[in-house]
């Protein structure tokens, strides 16, 4: 028996999961799309129960593909797009569809954080592709909503959360959300005071963690 790992990618537009051997060489390889919900313009969302059943169903095809008949799987590792925002309530369940990196309904967000900050925080510019503005547009216009919100992560936090059990998020990915301090490595949680966003952070993680 070979041992090989599975990379999972949580795009935009489908997941793919290949299985990789000790070589580094690509043994078998599998695709599930999956669907943009654009209601308005600007806006752009997906089911993070879709995420889970395209999983799911990759997982089988590959493990079930002649090319991994003599193979084992001995770990799995994640990637996936960026910024999103997933928002769990007590039960670990999804609030709201996901709202994607390439959702730009929260311009006056952007603007606030700007009023608040300058052109920069934390680093980074402050765009509408990052998920703080995103978390600031569901309180302000959803807020029943809101305040179920006990976790938020990104997509591929919540695919790895529905495998493992575990929450966290990596460091470079807590980064593009607008609220870690570069300099403590830590959740800049006056930032969330500041806006009322309140303790919903995820534990933080290396890319290279064990995780479940």
């Amino acid at each position: 028996m070979e041992d090989v790992v599975l990379g999972i990618d949580l795009g935009t537009s489908a997941v793919k999961i290949i299985a990789v051997n000790r070589q580094g060489e690509v043994v078998a390889s599998t695709s599930e799309p999956l669907t943009l919900i654009q209601t308005r313009a600007g806006y752009s969302e997906q089911d993070p129960k879709e995420w889970v059943e395209a999983v799911t169903q990759g997982i089988k095809n590959i493990t079930h593909s002649k090319n991994m008949a003599h193979r084992v799987v001995k770990g799995i590792s994640f990637s996936g797009q960026m910024h999103g925002l997933v928002a769990l309530d007590a039960n670990h369940q999804p609030v709201r569809h996901a709202i994607l990196w390439n959702d730009t309904r929260n311009s006056e967000q952007c603007r606030q954080i700007k009023e608040a900050y300058g052109e920069r925080l934390n680093g980074n510019p402050i765009l509408e592709g990052f998920t703080m503005p995103k978390m600031l547009w569901v309180k302000q216009h959803e807020p029943d909503i809101w305040d179920q919100v006990s976790v938020f992560m990104l997509p591929k936090d919540y695919v790895r959360y529905y495998l493992t059990g575990e929450i966290h998020m990596e460091y470079s990915d807590a980064a593009s959300t607008l609220l870690l301090n570069p300099e403590t490595h830590d959740w800049a949680r006056d930032v969330g005071t500041h806006f009322g966003i309140g303790d919903i952070y995820p534990p933080l993680v290396r890319s290279t963690a064990c995780v479940g």
